[in-house]
């Protein structure tokens, strides 16, 4: 799911991706690379009612001429200007040729993937970061481990890793936290660019003390158990944090009276929600938390987004905004809106079950223990958002919050002016806010 963290403006949850798959009938293998590029050329060349000709039947209705101008022409508002592509590899998979194609933007690489059925029409297409490398482990000297754990049993289960302080445990068990992730098909790091904010909370947390359990999201992990369709952002996000929360209160060592959520972006919009499904949440911290509506933080994103390239709005930017209003209203309509005609491509079901997500309503309700962590630099969950939680929390004594001079979404320091730029700049969560989250869970 591509709903908006990363959809938010980090290159890798803003970015929309579109694929489908059909059947591909026995015949001789097309010319896969000379498809894949010659749909890239036609979209350079805004010819997309010729792109759209590649598509077979299946990929056609999902995604028309008009859907396919939005994804193209949205890139460059994220990533910067086009400046070339890499060389295409090619791979058989399950009958049909996946051919993938770096693209080179002036703030971002990204990999065109586009899926060649063997009777040569375009059966399915994303634009996507790069796959990100898997972490180094931690330093032989570190004062913490990492084992597997698994989220949840049998097929469906999810991979995850347990960070753990080397030290013996105090008698009722260490205090641990559950991370979850902002939106998209995030991984266990929730790696964006070349930054995982959560590998560097986790390792961070870890060596003062905290247990600290990180997963790979559902979507990530285990998109195929969407495909009948039905995702609400419960079967999204909550279901499995809230299976995440109980299998780390039953894990060795682990304090289950003391086990708590940290939430970013999206996550942290849902983790009052998880801690009121599981009912055995200690408390909540929320890093970049939306208080707001996620449909109506989307508009403003890409509003935002469209001046910050150039400092102004065009035409076809323009015209963009307005279909996406146009479907934000045919959502909230509750009229049956087909999956191409719906935001950044996802089921009405899906965006109506987040809209109807209030949560600092929840928070309220929960009353448990928080601490609210913001960056001055955050382009996606912005000041009005922080002024939500702090309007709503300021003389709670339950609730702390802390703002953070130049850090962004991720929690990570800008460096010059270029705020879509710092995506794609290494870099590390804030050693501060790290200290800050685990002297508060320390002291909870």
């Amino acid at each position: 799911m591509k709903i908006l963290e990363t959809m938010l403006l980090a290159v890798a949850m803003m970015l929309p991706s579109i694929v489908a798959a059909q059947d591909a009938a026995p015949a001789p293998p097309a010319d896969a690379t000379a498809i894949a590029l010659q749909l890239l050329d036609r979209l350079d060349a805004h010819d997309y009612a010729a792109a759209e000709t590649a598509f077979g039947a299946q990929m056609a209705a999902a995604v028309p001429a008009d859907k396919l101008q939005q994804v193209w022409e949205s890139l460059p508002q994220v990533a910067g200007d086009a400046t070339g592509r890499g060389e295409p590899l090619v791979a058989a998979q399950d009958g049909v040729q996946v051919v993938t194609i770096p693209l080179h933007y002036a703030r971002a690489e990204l990999v065109a993937r586009v899926v060649v059925a063997a009777d040569g029409s375009v059966a399915g297409f994303m634009v996507q970061p790069p796959a990100a490398p898997a972490a180094p482990p931690p330093p032989a000297d570190a004062n913490f481990g990492e084992t597997d754990f698994s989220v949840g049993e049998g097929e469906r289960a999810l991979p995850g890793t347990l960070a753990t302080p080397k030290a013996a445990p105090p008698a009722a068990g260490f205090p641990a936290v559950v991370l979850v992730h902002g939106s998209g098909p995030q991984d266990r790091d929730e790696s964006i660019g070349p930054n995982k904010p959560f590998l560097d909370i986790a390792r961070g947390l870890a060596a003062q003390g905290i247990a600290v359990l990180r997963y790979e999201k559902r979507t990530k992990a285990r998109p195929q158990d969407f495909a009948a369709g039905g995702v609400t952002i419960d079967s999204e996000t909550t279901d499995d944090a809230v299976a995440a929360v109980e299998a780390l209160r039953k894990a060795p060592g682990i304090d289950p009276s003391r086990v708590f959520v940290l939430g970013h972006s999206q996550g942290a919009m849902m983790a009052p929600r998880i801690a009121q499904h599981s009912g055995h949440v200690a408390g909540l911290i929320l890093l970049a938390a939306p208080a707001r509506p996620l449909l109506d933080i989307l508009v403003e994103q890409r509003k935002r987004m469209a001046v910050l390239d150039d400092g102004r709005t065009s035409a076809e930017e323009s015209a963009a905004l307005e279909a996406l209003k146009q479907q934000v209203a045919a959502v909230r309509a509750s009229a049956d809106v087909p999956v191409a005609q719906s935001p950044m491509g996802q089921p009405a079901a899906y965006w109506r079950s987040t809209d109807a997500v209030d949560p600092v309503a929840e928070a309220r309700a929960v009353g448990l223990p928080m601490l609210v962590l913001q960056g001055t630099r955050d382009i996606q969950v912005v000041d009005a958002d922080w002024q939500g939680w702090k309007g709503a929390f300021h003389d709670d004594p339950n609730v702390e919050f802390k703002l953070y001079e130049g850090l962004n979404h991720l929690g990570i320091a800008v460096q010059g002016d270029d705020d879509v730029a710092a995506y794609a700049a290494p870099g590390h969560v804030d050693a501060q806010l790290v200290s800050d989250a685990a002297a508060w869970l320390g002291a909870h």
